[in-house]
């Protein structure tokens, strides 16, 4: 996947704290970077990984305990 152009966004629900992640879809996934340090390394998901990934939040996989 190639991220040049990409454009990147914030979620319209973050609040603006530190620990923000930006996305961008690209051509046959999407990529998920810092923020606070937009030209370093960014993760590339393919769709199926993005499904997944976004299923698994839905569900709280993720949360702090």
């Amino acid at each position: 996947m190639n991220e040049a152009g990409a454009r990147w966004f914030k979620s319209a629900r973050s609040t603006g704290a530190k620990e923000c992640v930006e996305i961008a879809f690209l051509p046959g996934g999407v990529g998920i970077r810092d923020s606070k340090n937009p030209t370093g390394p960014a993760l590339l998901f393919g769709p199926s990984e993005w499904d997944r990934f976004t299923h698994a939040l839905r569900k709280g996989h993720f949360d702090r305990r």
